[in-house]
């Protein structure tokens, strides 16, 4: 079997910044087993799939499916532009594991249309979690969860830039994610890493589905409904935000294709 496969640099404006994504476009599904396998040999942080005959999107890390991926998503609906499939102005739904997600083509970027997660901000720090990040409870301004992972927030900025975690320590513990923000400076509203050993992706460099819920805390503490968000990891990448009236938030951003080719299987 051959299949195009491409990688696509996500909420960047250029190669080698942003977060890498690879992307298989095929007219009909393929096995679980052979997405994942797939996903393993690309080495990204999540590989998407797109079925045509029923636009099912899925993601996958090198070790398992994940329920929603934002720069992934990015990054499949920047292909569809760059093959022609979805022109600036078109819309397309896709059907996922967390329910319909639309990407609209815009003049310069492309806007993604995500549920808003909104964090439980009543949970005590983990110790464990804490130590593993190197981070001391008295940094911790308020800690939440949403879903299965956790939101740590801090109130410099630069903290988070020298945060250095033992990955090794934190996988051993409970978790599936771990988004550590703070204010931003300049243009940026707030930043943010986030750290997810649990799935194979020790930093994922920018993390679209945990903006969900960092948008959501941070429109509620700045009283902003439209913000701008830096994920500081070592390819960085930019996020515009925007929450709607109906509970959803935008996420728009650029992408780069550094490759395309064949996969042989």
């Amino acid at each position: 079997m051959e299949l195009a496969i491409y990688q696509v640099d996500a909420f960047s404006k250029g190669p080698f910044s942003g977060n890498p994504a690879a992307v298989c476009i095929t007219p009909d599904a393929l096995a679980a087993s052979t997405m994942q396998q797939i996903a393993a040999e690309m080495a990204v942080s999540e590989t998407a799939f797109l079925t045509l005959n029923n636009r099912q999107l899925r993601w996958f890390t090198p070790l398992a499916e994940v329920d929603l991926c934002g720069h992934a998503t990015l990054a499949t609906a920047h292909i569809l532009r760059q093959t022609g499939q979805l022109k600036v102005g078109e819309s397309i739904e896709f059907t996922t594991l967390s329910g319909p997600l639309t990407a609209t083509a815009r003049e310069e970027s492309i806007e993604l249309d995500f549920p808003l997660a909104q964090p439980d901000m009543r949970q005590v720090t983990d110790a464990r979690i804490l130590a593993a990040l190197g981070l001391h409870e008295r940094e911790i301004v308020a800690c939440g969860k949403f879903g299965a992972k956790a939101m740590l927030v801090v109130e410099d900025a630069q903290r988070i830039d020298r945060l250095k975690p033992d990955f090794q320590t934190l996988a051993a513990l409970p978790g599936r994610g771990v988004a550590v923000t703070a204010p931003g400076h300049g243009d940026w509203d707030f930043v943010s890493r986030y750290f997810a050993p649990w799935v194979g992706v020790n930093e994922d460099p920018v993390t679209g589905s945990a903006h969900c819920a960092l948008a959501a805390y941070w429109s509620e503490r700045l009283g902003k409904r439209s913000l701008r968000a830096w994920q500081a990891s070592g390819r960085g990448g930019e996020l515009h935000i925007a929450l709607t009236d109906s509970g959803r938030v935008l996420l728009s951003g650029k992408s780069h294709t550094v490759l395309a080719g064949t996969l042989f299987i």
